[in-house]
């Protein structure tokens, strides 16, 4: 048996030869370590003492980015340094962006941020569903408002790609919702390194209404023309997608694949959180209203690629997201025809170490698939 000496040296070489092995070995310890405490804690006031936690970490030099190797992926005229991103929601303000790129996420989207402040739904509006691996989230686009979002990135040293996710505000009518997009593009173009049209949260009454074709089919020519000032006035072309909802039909999906042709549309996200309760109805608080993220939308946002995939043939790209809670996961959605994927919920249950493990799965594919090419050739 080796000795205590013998043990530390061990450990000691392991840490100079891998030291990123290493450290996802202690993240994924404590995050072990520190769930159960966490889910102690209403939603909100562990999502506020997490991030409290990773500023601490990354001001005492504790968080040390190292990019995983992985090569870039050009999509939508951007590079993308690996293909897994943040999906909008967990930074509403963009207030974290330096500790949050240290996790080793390839792009980072913030929001969704509105024109004006707004508190969003009252509390409690987060619910855990552990047994499923699922969250009900009826936040309503709490945010500070796009100024302050703007003050925030000004602020940040994140050089990353940046994705600005924007929204309605809750008192803004329906027939002048175009009215506060428009109003959100002119405020984050320059900052952004693109933009998010959401319009499929269920948890802004009637928003999803604008995923009806004439709808949309108004919105997006609206806002296809305002970029194309903007890009004029700032000298550069910012790269715009929509977000839809997991509980269209075929025939919805199917005219929305036709506008995004029509318009030109740079991207879709597919999808966003979903009202469908099948398969956990039994559950405690299953019940409760909002939007439903995590395993239980793992198939049907998968499927919803696949239909996308089909219809556009490759077109406009894909940004895949919904119920990504393990490197399988994300490598169905990439199979399914997504070109880059977005974690949220996954966080919650995985941690941290979840980003890490899903890119360097991917990327070893993408090495797979290109030595096989090469092969061929």
């Amino acid at each position: 048996m080796a000795s205590g000496s013998n043990w530390i040296a061990v450990i000691s070489r392991e840490i100079y030869l891998n030291p990123r092995f290493v450290q996802d070995k202690i993240d994924r310890m404590l995050y072990t370590l520190l769930r159960p405490l966490l889910f102690k804690l209403d939603p909100e006031s562990a999502h506020c003492l997490t991030f409290s936690a990773i500023e601490h970490a990354r001001k005492l030099g504790l968080l040390k980015s190292v990019p995983v190797a992985c090569q870039p992926r050009k999509v939508m005229g951007l590079d993308f340094p690996n293909p897994v991103g943040l999906a909008a929601g967990l930074d509403k303000n963009g207030e974290h962006l330096d500790a949050l790129a240290a996790l080793g996420f390839g792009f980072l989207e913030i929001g969704t941020v509105t024109p004006r402040p707004q508190p969003g739904n009252p509390a409690p509006r987060i619910f855990r569903i552990p047994q499923a691996n699922a969250v009900i989230n009826r936040l309503g686009f709490n945010n500070h408002g796009a100024d302050r979002l703007i003050e925030n990135i000004k602020r940040s040293d994140y050089q990353g790609i940046l994705g600005i996710n924007i929204g309605k505000n809750f008192d803004t009518p329906l027939e002048k919702a175009v009215d506060d997009y428009r109003m959100g593009l002119q405020k984050v173009y320059r900052y952004a390194s693109y933009v998010t049209i959401n319009i499929s949260s269920p948890n802004t009454q009637n928003l999803r209404q604008l995923q009806a074709t004439d709808a949309l089919d108004h919105l997006l020519n609206q806002l296809k023309s305002e970029q194309n000032k903007l890009a004029q006035t700032h000298g550069k072309y910012v790269p715009m997608v929509i977000k839809i909802a997991p509980d269209l039909e075929a025939g919805q999906i199917e005219s929305i694949a036709a506008l995004l042709m029509k318009h030109q549309m740079d991207g879709v996200i597919a999808t966003n959180t979903t009202v469908s309760r099948a398969g956990i109805e039994h559950l405690p608080v299953a019940q409760e209203s909002g939007g439903m993220s995590g395993a239980p939308l793992t198939q049907r946002a998968t499927a919803v690629i696949h239909q996308l995939h089909c219809l556009l043939q490759g077109a406009i790209p894909i940004i895949g997201a919904g119920g990504i809670m393990s490197a399988e996961n994300a490598r169905e959605k990439i199979q399914a025809g997504a070109s880059l994927i977005q974690l949220y919920t996954g966080l919650i249950y995985r941690g941290p170490d979840l980003v890490r493990e899903v890119a360097q799965a991917i990327c070893a594919d993408q090495v797979k698939q290109d030595d096989s090419l090469s092969v061929q050739e």
